[in-house]
């Protein structure tokens, strides 16, 4: 009875060892099947990857154009700069009547011309005020009523561009604008 007691004992420990064996390898393929399925769930196939990377692509390059635009249309806008106040006293040439014209003149510029404009703004004003007073004492009193003021626009905007370094204002306009007989 004690051979068959030892016999037992033997092969306990070497069923027990193929058990525990059994279950490392049970648990083993548990873990490899598990990472096999969340692979496959979780992981996007390569069609899912380039439709993604070509989603981010287009939405960037949207956005570069979108910028790209942005600054474009800011540096296109026009920006009013006033030129200055002028009061003239004259006597037209078809008349000995003296008149006495009050005006006050804007430029209008693109708002990435409007630094240059400034700066040689100062520094040609003198020029500038000349040339626009000339302009007015020169006109006829017909030009100077206030329904053919486009005339004498003109005319202010291309002596100012000629006497500016590029073509910088773009317009000329009255803010207020006065014809008085003296």
């Amino acid at each position: 009875m004690a051979e068959n007691e030892q016999k037992t004992e033997d092969t306990t420990p070497v069923a027990s060892g193929l058990g525990g064996r059994g279950m490392i390898i049970a648990f083993v393929s548990v873990v490899v099947l598990m990472e096999t399925a969340m692979f496959f769930f979780f992981i996007p196939s390569a069609d899912e990857v380039s439709a993604l990377a070509e989603e981010r692509l287009v939405a960037s390059i949207q956005k570069g154009e979108n910028d790209a635009e942005k600054k474009i249309k800011d540096e296109n806008q026009i920006k009013e700069c006033t030129i200055g106040k002028f009061g003239e006293t004259f006597s037209p040439q078809d008349t000995e009547l003296t008149y006495r014209v009050e005006i006050e003149v804007y430029g209008l510029v693109k708002e990435k011309h409007a630094d240059d404009f400034q700066t040689e703004f100062e520094e040609k004003e003198g020029r500038l005020r000349t040339a626009i007073r000339q302009k007015i004492r020169n006109s006829d009193l017909e030009e100077l009523s206030k329904n053919n003021l486009g005339l004498l626009e003109r005319r202010i905007l291309t002596e100012c561009n000629h006497l500016l370094k590029d073509d910088l204002l773009m317009g000329v306009g009255f803010t207020s604008y006065q014809l008085i007989e003296q």
